[in-house]
């Protein structure tokens, strides 16, 4: 067999956080940024983990043993037993890759810093499905859970609309690239926020979203159509009031940034990762002066 390799982009979810695990219609956008994975046979029975960074440096690197139906480490670390349960689980939806996973060297390859939040676990999940030949939604559920829209914008190099309908996933090519795009801008926190804690906050203090749940669906379909920035800044306001009365949060902005000339947007589950701006001039010198020093324009991280 020769060496192949799969690559699944980045995600950075829009509109519809929260939402999304209640059927509300989400536009979420594929980042340049990704990761890829590579399989080389060697002569040795055993698995060879390498995982490298966008710096090219070695993160995280492990050997695999698989016996009698079964993959193991020597290591107690999360990342192994969460690889474990990853691989054990392509094992359950297709008994037949245990078979076909020995003798393999595999070195994965990450476009951006560990702690950008932009799908290091859903690139890994989609490049680790398409290995084994299984569904990357149900080896999502079976692992880490969650929407699935990160699984959605692996796999497409447009903009989605993503929906889950009676439990299965509805996916839209939209395209999204406003004219007013070189006045987004892209922050990170300097955090990573951990998506499940974020999951269990809004599932006990939501409120009653049937309402909001319309007007969400409304907002995402007007982002992809707004035409003009002052547009695109009213959608974003009405969104951030409606996510922070639901989950009963404070929007970032009222939180950090009360004196910002223009809208800012929570990305994902509050509280870390990145933010989007939407600003008439480039706001890098005030985010610069706030601490944050990534600030991403469209055009640097968004797939088009």
């Amino acid at each position: 067999m020769k060496s192949k390799t799969f690559y699944s982009n980045g995600k950075l979810l829009i509109s519809g956080e929260y939402v999304i695990l209640d059927g509300a219609k989400a536009l979420a956008l594929p980042t340049k940024q990704g990761q890829s994975l590579n399989i080389e046979p060697i002569n040795d029975n055993r698995l060879l983990w390498e995982s490298f960074d966008h710096k090219g440096d070695l993160w995280f690197s492990d050997v695999f043993e698989i016996k009698n139906g079964s993959i193991e480490s020597r290591n107690s670390n999360e990342i192994t037993q969460r690889l474990i349960q990853i691989l054990q689980a392509t094992f359950t939806l297709n008994p037949a890759f245990i078979d076909n996973i020995k003798g393999f060297k595999v070195t994965t390859l990450l476009d951006f810093p560990t702690n950008w939040g932009l799908g290091t676990s859903s690139t890994l999940i989609n490049n680790i499905a398409q290995w084994a030949e299984v569904s990357p939604y149900k080896l999502l559920s079976q692992t880490f859970g969650g929407s699935g829209y990160d699984i959605a914008c692996a796999q497409h190099s447009t903009g989605i609309i993503y929906q889950i309908e009676n439990e299965i996933p509805t996916v839209t090519k939209v395209e999204f690239n406003p004219n007013f795009k070189n006045n987004l801008f892209f922050i990170h926190l300097n955090k990573k926020q951990n998506s499940r804690a974020g999951i269990k906050h809004y599932h006990e203090n939501k409120k009653d979203i049937t309402a909001a749940l319309a007007e969400i669906n409304d907002i995402s379909m007007a982002m992809v159509e707004a035409k003009t920035l002052d547009e695109f800044e009213h959608l974003i306001h009405q969104h951030e009031g409606l996510i922070a009365k639901i989950t009963n949060q404070t929007p970032v902005k009222s939180l950090f940034f009360k004196d910002f000339n223009g809208a800012i947007k929570s990305l994902g589950a509050w509280g870390g990762d990145f933010v989007l701006a939407a600003s008439k001039e480039d706001p890098t010198p005030y985010f610069n002066s706030k601490g944050y020093h990534t600030v991403l324009p469209f055009n640097d991280i968004i797939l088009n």
